[in-house]
C-alpha cells in the first residue's frame, strides 16, 4: 500500500579558565523545575511559554547543577504532583515540533504508580524519559510511557510521521492503566529520532496509534537493549524499524523495511522479491551483532550521587546488556564532567575538555560561534534533553580528533545561518586513532538542515575514526519547517560521509538531501538497516544529474576503489513533488565486485511523479505511479 510522504502532513571569551565542573549535590529530596524552567537556554524562551510553565514541586525551584529543565522525581513524591508536571510538560511539548524548549526527566530507583493508580507519561517533542537505576529494573513504572498520533484538521488526518525527537530509556513499565481502546497497550508512535534503549517492558506495546483518527501512518524507528514480556510488539503501520540487542515476546507484520539483530523472539528471515507486495514479510534478521557498544548513561549510585556507567563493547552480542547481571562497563565519578549549560561559552569548553575533563550538555539550544574541539582520548560527552548545537559564523560545530574511545551520544546538531562545511566531524583525514577495543561511537546522534530555522551545511556528519560504531543517526535536511521545501533554501549535499575502515552502523537515517546523500569510502564497512527519502522539491532533471548519462543521485554510494562492504536491510523512498516526471537511475550505487555485498535492499514510490529507474546498479525493476515497491534479495 503506497504511504504518503511526511510533506503533505504537518510534519565570548573569559580571562582565566572558569571551571563549572560542579560535583553533583546528594539528592535525597526530588528536584522539580519551577515556573523558571522554560527559561534558561541560549536560545530564551517566550514569554508566554514562561507564564504557562510548570508548577513548582516540593523540592528547589531549579534542578540543582543539572539546570532547571532537569527534572529529578522520587518515589517519596506525592504522585498527584508529579502527574501534573508530566501533563504539564506533555501540553506544551506535544505541539512543539520546532520550539526552543528541552526537558530530561529523570527518575530515582523506585517504584511509581500502582495498577489501582497508573502513572500516565505522554512523550512531546524534545523531551527524554530516563530511569536513574544502575539496570532497568531499579525504576519501575506502573502504568505507561505513551506517544500518540497527532491530527491535522480533523480525524481523518491523524498521523505519526512527525513525531521525532524523544526519547524513553532504562526503566520498567508494568503495562497498566487507560481505558476503551487504549486500554491494556503502552503506545510508541514514533518515527526518526526517537529511540527506546535498555526498557523492560511487561504488556503489550504497540508502534503505531490506531485509536486517534486515521490514517495512523507513522515512519520509525529504533529499540536496543531492551526486553518486552508477556505482549506481542504491534508494528501495524511502521514503515521500517530497526531492533537490536532485544528480548522479544512476538511481533505482527512489516510494512517495507523491519530490520532485526540479536534479538531472541524476533521474525526470522522472509526478505523476498515479492516481499511487501503480497509475499513474505520484509523481515531481515541476524542471529548476533557484530560489534555493539551500547550508549553511555546517567544514572545514581546507592548513596544518591550521580555517576555515568559506560558500557564496554561486545562481540557477536545477543539479546539485552543487562539481564544477566550488571551490564559489563565501567563507571565514572560525575566530577569528571563538565556542566554546560545556558552561560557556559565555547572557551570555557574547549579549555574543560584540554584539562581533561567529559562534557554533559543541561537541555537548551546552545549557539556556538567557534568549533568545539575534542582531543583527548576517550571522551564522553553526553546530552540531557536533546540540546541543540547551532552553528552561528558557517563554523564546523564539533570535531574529534584523530583518537580512541570518544563516545558522543543524545545531541542534535542544527545547521546555522551560514554555511557551515560540516556539521560534526569526527577522527582526522589519514589518522589511525580508531580501536577496535576502545571505538569511537556516535550514539543517538541527530542532524537537521532547516525546520527549526533556515540553515545550510555542506555535509552533516563526517566520519573518519577506524572501527567506529554509529548506533541510530538521523541526518535530515527538512522537508517542512523554516525554510524548507524550497529548491535553493536550507542548502546541504550530503548527509552522512564515511571515510574511515571497520566502521559498523546501526539504524542510518538519512534524507531528502540535495546529491549523494551517504558517501561510503571505507573499507569492511557494515550496515544494519538504512533508510533515506530522496529530496521531494526536485524543481528539473537537468539540476539533479550525478553526471551526463546518470539520473539523479544515489541515495548510498559506496565508492569505485572499495573492496569489502556489507549492507543490510536497505530502502530507498521517491517523492517528487513539483509536477515534473523526476527519475534516478539507482538509489544504491556500488562496485561489482564479490566482496561487495548487499542484502535485501528495496526502492519505494511514495506518491509524486517520476521514480527510480533500478534499485542498484541498473539491477531491480524500476518504480513509479502504480508499481509500489521494488526489491533486490542479493547483489551482486
Amino acid at each position: 500500500m503506497t504511504r504518503p510522504s511526511r510533506l503533505t502532513r504537518p510534519r565570548g571569551e573569559v580571562p582565566s579558565r572558569v571551571r563549572t565542573r560542579s560535583p553533583l549535590r546528594h539528592i535525597g529530596i526530588a528536584l522539580i523545575a519551577a515556573a523558571a524552567a522554560f527559561g534558561l537556554m541560549f536560545v530564551p524562551t517566550t514569554a508566554a511559554a514562561a507564564t504557562n510553565a510548570v508548577p513548582a514541586g516540593h523540592g528547589p525551584a531549579t534542578g540543582g547543577s543539572l539546570g532547571p529543565n532537569v527534572l529529578v522525581f522520587t518515589p517519596s513524591m506525592p504522585q498527584a504532583d508529579i502527574q501534573t508536571t508530566l501533563d504539564n510538560i506533555a501540553n506544551q511539548q506535544v505541539p512543539n515540533q520546532f520550539g526552543t524548549q528541552r526537558y530530561a526527566i529523570l527518575f530515582a530507583p523506585g517504584t511509581y504508580g500502582s495498577a489501582a493508580d497508573p502513572l500516565k507519561i505522554t512523550v512531546g517533542y524534545y523531551t527524554s524519559i530516563s530511569g536513574l537505576g544502575q539496570n532497568p529494573n531499579q525504576v519501575v513504572i506502573n502504568g505507561t510511557i505513551d506517544v500518540y498520533n497527532q491530527c491535522f484538521g480533523g480525524q481523518t488526518n491523524c498521523v505519526a510521521l512527525v513525531n521525532f525527537w524523544r526519547s524513553v530509556s532504562n526503566l520498567t513499565i508494568n503495562v497498566a492503566g487507560l481505558t476503551g481502546c487504549f486500554s491494556g497497550v503502552d503506545m510508541w508512535a514514533v518515527s526518526q529520532a526517537a529511540p527506546m534503549r535498555r526498557v523492560n517492558m511487561n504488556g503489550t506495546m504497540t508502534l503505531m496509534d490506531y485509536c486517534t483518527g486515521s490514517p495512523d501512518f507513522a515512519s520509525g524507528g529504533f529499540i536496543a537493549d531492551s526486553q518486552f514480556n508477556g505482549g506481542t510488539i504491534i508494528n501495524g503501520s511502521q514503515q521500517q524499524w530497526i531492533t537490536r540487542n532485544s528480548n522479544l515476546d512476538g511481533w505482527t507484520n512489516a510494512v517495507w523495511n523491519q530490520v532485526f539483530c540479536g534479538s531472541p523472539g524476533a521474525p526470522p528471515q522472509s526478505f523476498a522479491v515479492d516481499s511487501g507486495h503480497g509475499g513474505p514479510q520484509p523481515y531481515t534478521n541476524l542471529a548476533t551483532c557484530p560489534v555493539t557498544e551500547e550508549q553511555p548513561y546517567l544514572y545514581m549510585d546507592d548513596t544518591g550521587n550521580y555517576r555515568v556507567f559506560v558500557p564496554s563493547v561486545q562481540k557477536a552480542s545477543n539479546g539485552p546488556s543487562w539481564v544477566n547481571g550488571n551490564t559489563p562497563g565501567k563507571s565514572l565519578p560525575f566530577d569528571s564532567f563538565y556542566v554546560v549549560d545556558a552561560s557556559s561559552t565555547v572557551h570555557q569548553i574547549n579549555d574543560a575538555l584540554s584539562a581533561g575533563d567529559n562534557l554533559l550538555f543541561t537541555p537548551g539550544v546552545y549557539s556556538i560561534p567557534q568549533t568545539i574541539h575534542v582531543t583527548r582520548p576517550d571522551t564522553k560527552i553526553i546530552g540531557l534533553g536533546f540540546p541543540t548545537l547551532v552553528p552561528s559564523h558557517g563554523n564546523i560545530t564539533m570535531d574529534v580528533a584523530d583518537v580512541k574511545g570518544v563516545n558522543l551520544s543524545g545531541l542534535l546538531f542544527d545547521a546555522g545561518p551560514v554555511t557551515s562545511p560540516v556539521l560534526l566531524r569526527v577522527g582526522e583525514k589519514f589518522g589511525s586513532g580508531g580501536r577496535a577495543s576502545d571505538p569511537v561511537t556516535i550514539d543517538d546522534v541527530f542532524f537537521r538542515v532547516g525546520g527549526a530555522t533556515a540553515g545550510s551545511a555542506v555535509t552533516s556528519f563526517e566520519d573518519f575514526s577506524d572501527n567506529s560504531i554509529i548506533d541510530d543517526v538521523w541526518a535530515w535536511r527538512a522537508d517542512h519547517g523554516a525554510g524548507a521545501a524550497v529548491w535553493t533554501s536550507d542548502q546541504a549535499a550530503t548527509g552522512v560521509d564515511v571515510v574511515a575502515d571497520n566502521v559498523s552502523a546501526y539504524g542510518l537515517f538519512v534524507e531528502h538531501y540535495q546529491k549523494t546523500e551517504t558517501i561510503w569510502t571505507g573499507e569492511h564497512g557494515f550496515v544494519l538497516f538504512y533508510q533515506n527519502e530522496n529530496p521531494y522539491e526536485v524543481p528539473s532533471q537537468a539540476v539533479w544529474m550525478a553526471n551526463k548519462k546518470q539520473n539523479g543521485y544515489p541515495a548510498f554510494l559506496v565508492t569505485k576503489d572499495v573492496n569489502t562492504f556489507q549492507g543490510y536491510g536497505m530502502g530507498s523512498y521517491s517523492f517528487f513533488n513539483q509536477g515534473v516526471a523526476i527519475q534516478n537511475s539507482m538509489a544504491f550505487q556500488a562496485p561489482k565486485r564479490p566482496g561487495v555485498q548487499f542484502h535485501d535492499l528495496l526502492t519505494v514510490f511514495l506518491n509524486g511523479s517520476g521514480g527510480f529507474q533500478s534499485v542498484i546498479n541498473g539491477t531491480g525493476a524500476p518504480v513509479a505511479a502504480g508499481t509500489g515497491v521494488s526489491n533486490v534479495v542479493s547483489y551482486p
